[in-house]
């Protein structure tokens, strides 16, 4: 798995992860989503995503959109 698959995966389980938590815990669970929705936007303009930073320094393979 590269960089780029991994970044996808890791926000895809952040956000599920946040709306099943604001159904059953809070809806304040809902500022999660709202953040990796505003960080991949960020990413998306910028090229800077921190987790791909992160995966990088853990050694995971790097891919075409994150280099």
């Amino acid at each position: 798995m590269n960089i780029d698959r991994a970044v996808m995966l890791l926000a895809g389980t952040l956000v599920l992860a946040s709306v099943l938590l604001a159904l059953v815990v809070s809806t304040w669970w809902l500022v999660l989503a709202a953040f990796v929705g505003a960080n991949l936007l960020q990413a998306s303009l910028t090229g800077f995503c921190p987790a791909a930073s992160i995966l990088r320094r853990v050694g995971v393979s790097s891919g075409c959109a994150f280099r």
